[in-house]
């Protein structure tokens, strides 16, 4: 099997979770401290190996292109100005040997959809899925964790870790047996499971390495509730013919998709940044120290993050 070169980054969503802030730009392009969340997820590619990277916009997404653009008129002004370190930042967005690509999925037709539109590009490689919203934090990148992992097994990777049952029906839920300590087998995968109707509470999160099977399924599975194609149910179908397995990462997940995972991620990293860290903590110290005069004590997730700081 070929080594992943390609990842898709599936950038076309609404973003309505977050409105007004989204109504003009890209949810991707929501900054945690001072990078969009859509980078992230990109140097995470980047770490893993991967040279394209395949990004499938929708309207108003031109903000993402821009990003990962050349700007040679502020190159020129940081340049003119001997704000070297602020140029070293601005250049060092998309190494020189990477390819970003750009399909525009003019219908928003569910994920798997989103994923059909890279085939073009993608063919007969396999290749990586990663999703902006799902920021993962691991001392050795996520994605390269499971390219490594693929390069062993030759098999679709599933990014899973363990949910809370009450929320099941907010994930694709696996059923599987185990490996060992980090891969389990699937045998099954259910697309937003009510608690009581789920096979475990192994959920797949932002991230998938598939092999170009997938695509056969995805042209062939019927539409789901608001006629949308499913990653999953093309997921589910592929399973009849090749080994799927669930892949337990090593890191922690921020969902930023939601305002409370987006805050808890942005303080994190905000609390380890090697510019502002310092500052950051004794600001919310103080706040919090203030708060705690009044209260007789901080809570319980107020201290987690000013002591551990991001330090998974």
């Amino acid at each position: 099997m070929k080594k992943i070169t390609k990842a898709v980054f599936p950038v076309a969503g609404l973003g309505t979770r977050f409105l007004p802030a989204t109504k003009a730009s890209p949810k991707e392009m929501l900054p945690i401290v001072d990078k969009p969340l859509i980078q992230y997820a990109v140097e995470e590619a980047v770490a893993a190996g991967i040279t394209d990277m395949i990004f499938i916009t929708g309207r108003n997404k031109r903000s993402i292109s821009d990003h990962f653009d050349v700007a040679y008129e502020l190159e020129n002004e940081l340049e003119r100005n001997g704000k070297e370190s602020l140029l070293k930042a601005l250049r060092s967005i998309v190494p020189r040997n990477i390819n970003c690509i750009y399909i525009r999925q003019n219908r928003a037709l569910g994920l798997g959809h989103a994923v059909l539109m890279a085939k073009p590009v993608v063919q007969d490689e396999p290749f990586a899925v990663l999703l902006a919203d799902d920021l993962l934090d691991g001392e050795t990148p996520v994605m390269k964790q499971m390219t490594q992992a693929f390069d062993y097994y030759n098999c679709s990777l599933l990014g899973v870790e363990n949910v809370p049952r009450e929320q099941t029906r907010s994930y694709g839920i696996v059923a599987s047996r185990p490996l060992d300590e980090t891969v389990e087998q699937v045998s099954a995968i259910v697309e937003k499971p009510k608690p009581e109707d789920a096979p475990s509470t192994l959920g797949v999160v932002g991230r998938y390495v598939l092999t170009p099977r997938i695509f056969h399924f995805l042209e062939n599975i019927q539409a789901g509730s608001g006629g949308e194609i499913q990653l999953t149910d093309g997921i589910s179908a592929l399973l009849n013919e090749e080994q799927v397995l669930a892949y337990r990462y090593q890191g922690v997940r921020y969902d930023c998709g939601s305002k409370s995972g987006y805050l808890e991620a942005t303080v994190k990293l905000g609390l380890r940044h090697p510019e502002v860290g310092k500052e950051f903590r004794a600001m919310l110290e103080g706040m919090f120290g203030q708060s705690a005069k009044k209260t007789t004590q901080t809570s319980e997730k107020t201290r987690e993050l000013l002591v551990v700081g991001g330090k998974s």
